[in-house]
């Protein structure tokens, strides 16, 4: 495998080695996203409430599995394109390579490395040789690789939006997080329990920050409107939903 070293040389390892010495939620991306003339969705940056640091993407899909992971209670670290794969075919000697679009590191130290295809069958044949690849040698360390799918629409509507208020900014002091849980000890609406708490135009952004992080629970298969109903984790909750839908979830896939 190859990836960029701190020192912005390009360093290769053998895949074993590196997984137990190299720190892929800290590398710099291995090869840049392209800038497509006339493409609609060029590369940027998205924010990461778990780690306080920016992230690269290079499309619309790979920005909503950024968010969905971001909001994954054990997930520790994320970086985009850390890593090149390198082996040889098998089948006629030949040297390939794949660069995931994803890493995610685990509360349990295991990573997960993650594609972005905005359907099943992007990236064609040669994809899915990588896969084959890329799950095997995971598998073989512990880790996981994943073609992740696409979320609802609702889904991805809601934590777009809850996203907004991702920064700790948003939550407020200690006092409005305690005035919160006490209001929503049981389920109900959003707007009511908000408005039984303060001025909603001072409290709504502690609420969608509670259940971006997720210690309000709300449903995410569902419209987020202002009749949805939230609730609060008696055990301080992860981020979830009810049920937890729209997670990237580990084992899924």
């Amino acid at each position: 495998m190859a990836f960029t070293g701190l020192s912005g040389q390009v360093t290769q390892l053998p895949w074993d080695q590196a997984v137990g010495s190299v720190r892929f939620e800290e590398l710099a991306p291995v090869s840049a996203f392209p800038v497509l003339p006339g493409r609609r969705w060029g590369p940027g940056w998205w924010w990461s409430a778990t780690t306080g640091r920016h992230v690269v993407h290079g499309s619309a899909t790979m920005r909503t599995q950024l968010m969905m992971l971001d909001r994954d209670p054990e997930v520790t670290g994320l970086s985009a394109r850390p890593v090149r794969l390198i082996w040889r075919d098998p089948a006629g000697g030949r040297v390939r390579g794949w660069v995931p679009q994803l890493f995610a590191r685990y509360t349990d130290g295991t990573g997960l490395l993650a594609d972005c295809p905005s359907s099943p069958t992007a990236g064609a044949d040669r994809a899915q040789r990588a896969r084959a690849v890329l799950e095997a040698a995971c598998t073989r360390v512990g880790w996981s690789y994943r073609r992740l799918e696409p979320p609802p629409a609702v889904v991805t509507a809601n934590l777009q939006w809850l996203a907004g208020y991702r920064h700790p900014r948003c939550q407020g002091p200690p006092r409005l997080r305690s005035a919160l849980a006490e209001a929503f000890a049981e389920p109900r609406p959003l707007a009511d329990g908000a408005a039984s708490v303060g001025d909603p135009l001072q409290v709504l952004p502690a609420v969608y920050h509670a259940v971006w992080s997720g210690w309000l629970a709300a449903r995410l298969d569902e419209p987020l409107s202002e009749r949805a109903l939230l609730y609060a984790h008696r055990d301080g909750g992860g981020r979830a939903g009810i049920p937890a839908a729209g997670t990237a979830g580990r084992n899924e896939g």
